[in-house]
């Protein structure tokens, strides 16, 4: 997400410890617990014999991988058409994942034809293979970078609309695009596996967290919570999926329905605030940090209650009264700079602070004579982190890891091949786009993709999309130099953001999972082949179900239900970066400078006053998602929020067991319903129902027109 940078898998997979024994744990410190009393988890699979990393990856392994990651793909590219929010799905994808296959086995095993038990290995390269696959509908840009270069996102701009800077999705030059550059990353990192988890120890916080939630299910009390789990799940999906249709009934026409009910008056709807109804969002509350709730609730309050009035008030002054709708010279102007703004402010703040503790752990590590000394995340210091000698799980998973090792030509010949190819394709897919800017690019995307990949490591924080936005300025400016009039500067910068993007949010995702392999066991070869398979179905999978969206409903409009507001940002962002400040309306240079330099002052207090202090304190760019989209969907995820932190008052221990589970039904279900609902858009089978809301007066006016 754009907001890929909010994924806080984390919380979600923190929640790990807490399923094992549910009614050991009555706070937060009962994790720490059930770690010093067995604190060797590779004991309790002793007796398990680990398969060669060739029956690790078994067909019915990749059948429902392939299904799984269709579901999540569908779910992936709502959020992104939508808001752009994000949330973690890898306890759903483990959990749904672990089901399937048990199901399988079991209805094999009773009829006699089991020839291959379920291995938490397998579990691996499931979870690994789904999210490879449904990454792709993030990193592939279909609700940013990529839409952003159509038709429909440059007609609502008065810059950059010659044909030059334009290029209408086609599902062919998509996943051509899709297969040339999605395999990159993985190739990059692929020689530095053993620096990042063995002799760095690097943490990879999600990764980890996937790990223990996987290992967990292949334990006696883990499947049977995950058995309960499930069912669970299950329940929500249902639920949502019926809402969803439910709703369709209501939705005969534009603002008609449920999601356009003015829960808090007409005045406040105007200003997009009110519950749509939107099960979807209220899981993604439940799965987001409170404090990303809140900031997104203050961002909405801070732009849509206060600001966009008053800029609104100025018509006329500030700018043209005739001017309406997406015109960036008028209001539409304000909410897109200003997002930027806080966006680009809050990126450079991270990258800045990424990187400083990237190399300075960088300098300890490779100053430091003890090889097992483990890095410090987020800037710990290294004395609570270094461990004088090696455990048993460490010494298990070491011989494990290295026992099966990926030649070092595979990686570089991988690598260079694609990117013998890619340089030769891309220009006749994007014509701005030189040989040379890719070139460029492809001696530059190692080193960013190791720089990701390792302060991902460090800190759970995937930066993909702040070097993407690097791209887009850089490559953007470069291009436009070459012709005076600025033709093809704005395509190629975007296209330049996919390919940064692509190579190094697969390196980051790859090390995830070569840290989720490690502790469970899985071979490196296993953990690539599966990330391998994964991305293919991936450039397979998402553009079609683009295309299903983009022929069933009319993307990118401001009334649509899917407006893919970061489309118009991202294609803003290369606008500016072609044409400079004059692109800008009267007094919005100075805004955005006062948001950009308030973004980093707000993250440089977060950093500083501690975590005691911090998680009070709002992220800037949680609060910028809404000052262009607007409010409706923080109102849903503020509800998701409070309904978990009411469940956790009542039942702490149920509420961390099942809240991930219930959240991801609720998502899941209102996903998939987006299927069937397309399938009838394209069948042109209308809803029968407009419930639509009025004032009195309005409605006063309706009957008597009626009337006469």
């Amino acid at each position: 997400m754009d907001n890929g940078d909010y994924q806080d898998k984390m919380e979600t997979g923190g929640l790990h410890h807490r399923r094992i024994n549910e009614s050991v744990i009555r706070e937060e410190e009962a994790e720490e617990d059930e770690e010093l009393k067995d604190p060797s988890v590779e004991k309790v699979f002793e007796g398990k014999e680990v398969p060669p990393w060739q029956k690790q990856l078994t067909f019915r392994a990749f059948v429902v991988s392939f299904c799984l990651a269709v579901l999540f793909t569908f779910i992936v590219m709502k959020l992104n058409l939508t808001t752009g929010v994000i949330p973690s799905l890898n306890v759903a994808a483990g959990l749904l994942g672990f089901f399937f296959v048990k199901t399988w086995t079991k209805l094999l095993e009773k009829s006699g034809l089991l020839k291959q038990p379920f291995t938490r290995q397998e579990n691996t390269v499931i979870q690994t293979c789904v999210v490879a696959a449904s990454g792709i509908a993030f990193s592939g840009g279909f609700g940013s970078y990529l839409f952003a270069m159509s038709q429909k996102v440059a007609s609502q701009s008065t810059a950059a609309r010659d044909s030059a800077d334009i290029k209408d999705p086609s599902l062919h030059w998509i996943i051509g695009f899709l297969f040339v550059v999605s395999f990159l990353g993985l190739f990059s990192v692929v020689p530095l596996r053993k620096i990042m988890i063995i002799d760095f120890k690097l943490i990879y916080p999600s990764g980890t967290a996937t790990a223990y939630l996987i290992n967990s299910f292949h334990t006696p009390e883990g499947a049977k919570l995950a058995k309960k789990q499930v069912k669970e799940l299950g329940k929500f999906f249902t639920f949502s999926f019926l809402w969803g249709f439910f709703q369709w009934f209501f939705t005969g026409g534009d603002s008609c329905g449920f999601s356009s009910f003015p829960t808090f008056g007409l005045k406040a709807y105007a200003n997009t605030f009110y519950f749509d109804f939107s099960a979807t969002y209220v899981g993604v509350g439940m799965i987001c940090p409170y404090i990303v709730n809140i900031s997104l609730l203050l961002g909405a309050i801070l732009s849509w209650g206060i600001m966009w009035p008053l800029i609104g008030n100025k018509k006329g002054v500030w700018y043209s009264a005739d001017i309406h709708g997406n015109n960036l010279s008028g209001l539409y102007g304000y909410k897109v700079f200003i997002a930027i703004a806080l966006i680009l402010g809050d990126g450079l703040y991270n990258f800045v602070k990424v990187m400083g503790i990237t190399l300075k752990a960088l300098y300890t590590q490779l100053s430091n004579k003890d090889t097992s000394a483990i890095l410090p995340s987020d800037g710990s210091s290294m004395a609570e982190v270094t461990s004088s000698e090696v455990s048993y799980d460490d010494q298990r998973r070491t011989a494990m890891f290295l026992k099966d090792r990926i030649p070092t030509w595979v990686a570089v010949t991988g690598y260079l091949s694609i990117a013998v190819v890619s340089t030769i394709t891309l220009p006749h897919i994007f014509h701005p786009l030189r040989w040379y800017y890719i070139v460029v690019i492809y001696i530059i995307a190692p080193v960013l993709a190791f720089c990701n990949a390792y302060g991902c490591g460090l800190t759970d924080w995937s930066l993909a999309s702040t070097y993407g936005k690097l791209a887009i300025f850089t490559i953007g400016a470069w291009a436009a130099s070459a012709h005076p009039d600025h033709h093809g500067g704005v395509l190629a910068g975007l296209a330049a953001c996919g390919v940064m993007m692509n190579i190094v949010s697969t390196a980051s995702d790859l090390t995830q999972d070569f840290k989720t392999g490690y502790m469970t066991l899985a071979s490196p070869r296993s953990m690539f082949v599966s990330q391998v398979i994964g991305t293919a179905f991936g450039c397979l999978i998402s553009p079609c179900v683009f295309w299903l969206f983009y022929k069933a409903f009319p993307l990118g409009d401001e009334n649509s239900p899917y407006p893919a507001p970061y489309a118009s940002v991202y294609r803003n962002m290369a606008i500016l970066g072609v044409e400079g400040f004059s692109a800008l309306p009267r007094h919005c240079l100075t805004l955005c400078l006062v948001f950009f330099v308030g973004a980093m002052v707000v993250n440089l207090i977060r950093d500083l006053v501690g975590k005691k202090w911090s998680r009070f304190i709002p992220l800037p760019m949680a609060m910028a998602i809404p000052f262009y989209i607007g409010s409706y969907f923080t109102i849903d995820m503020c509800v998701g929020s409070l309904i978990l932190f009411i469940w956790r008052r009542l039942n702490r221990a149920k509420a961390d067991a099942f809240g991930p589970a219930v959240a991801s039904g609720l998502i899941c279900g209102d996903g998939i319903w987006t299927l069937p609902s397309s399938i009838l858009a394209l069948a042109r089978v209308n809803p029968p129902i407009c419930m639509k809301f009025l004032s009195r007066a309005a409605n006063a006016r309706v009957d008597t027109f009626l009337s006469s």
